[in-house]
């Protein structure tokens, strides 16, 4: 696999709108997951904007500080998904979202990149002094919780969310 974590960057922008743009017909036409938040959250189009608003830099409005890398390949030079690190936890991350978002784009799922991507993200969580991390997936999620697992996620438990769906909470201990 000829893949990295990339910070984004204004050379990026085709690449980024031609995954947005794929991510969201796919979300409107088969209500699919839009995780991580972050990169949905500001229109692309106004790309300053976005690169300037994609990560919270200081702690605000229930918000904690937080890191986004995309998956790119490197080969094709296509973005194949994206990485949100939640710098620490507050009571909501402890037991709704945790450290990590993670979100592979419709036309590249099922092909290793998010196992490869969490891996490669828990070198970013180290860095960044978190060597306990946290992953919160929907149950019927299977493949998120494959991806988790096979990243060293042991269950610590499972529980009702708001919108009375089972969430299951992962540890995953960085050596």
């Amino acid at each position: 696999m000829n893949v990295r974590l990339i910070k984004l960057t204004k050379e990026y922008y085709m690449q980024l709108s031609e995954m947005i743009d794929e991510w969201k017909k796919d979300i409107e036409e088969n209500d699919t997951n839009s995780s991580p938040n972050a990169i949905f959250k500001n229109d692309y189009h106004d790309f300053d904007h976005y690169l300037d608003n994609l990560e919270i830099k200081e702690p605000k409005d229930g918000k904690v500080p937080d890191s986004v890398f995309f998956l790119l390949d490197t080969e094709r030079n296509i973005l194949l998904g994206a990485i949100n690190i939640r710098h620490y936890l507050n009571d909501y991350l402890l037991n709704y979202g945790g450290h990590i978002g993670d979100g592979i784009r419709p036309s590249e799922r099922r092909k290793g990149y998010a196992t490869e991507m969490i891996r490669l993200a828990l070198y970013e969580c180290k860095k960044l002094g978190i060597d306990r991390v946290l992953m919160v997936c929907n149950k019927s999620n299977v493949a998120s919780a494959k991806t988790i697992i096979k990243n060293g996620g042991v269950l610590e438990n499972e529980f009702t969310g708001d919108n009375g769906k089972t969430l299951q909470r992962y540890w995953i201990e960085i050596e």
